[in-house]
Order: structure tokens, then sequence, then C-alpha cells
């Protein structure tokens, strides 16, 4: 359970982290668990959450 939810808490911890965590799942345990191409996306356009202050949220 997400008390933030899933899109608030990624940016929170960053959306560059959430797709390393991504893209090594998928490496190592399968195509389930391919990053979105959406998360892809946002961190090429440098939008990495909180930290930036905008990912899938403005902050």
């Amino acid at each position: 359970k997400h008390p933030t939810g899933p899109l608030k808490t990624t940016d929170i911890v960053g959306l560059d982290v959430r797709l390393g965590i991504a893209e090594y799942l998928h490496e190592t345990l399968g195509e389930r668990f391919a990053p979105p191409q959406i998360l892809k996306d946002l961190v090429a356009q440098g939008k990495l959450g909180r930290k930036t202050g905008q990912g899938f949220y403005t902050w």
C-alpha cells in the first residue's frame, strides 16, 4: 500500500531512481518488469520528481 499513491511516491524517491530499479528488475526478472515509456520519457526530459520540481507532479 502506498499512503501517498505510487506516482507521488515515485516523485519523492526520484524518477531516475525508480527507472534504475525497473531496468535492473527487467534485466534480471524479465519483461514483466520493463519500465513504462512515460517514466523513460520524463527522465530523458530531466523531470526527476521533487528534486527537480517536476515529475508526475509539479513541486
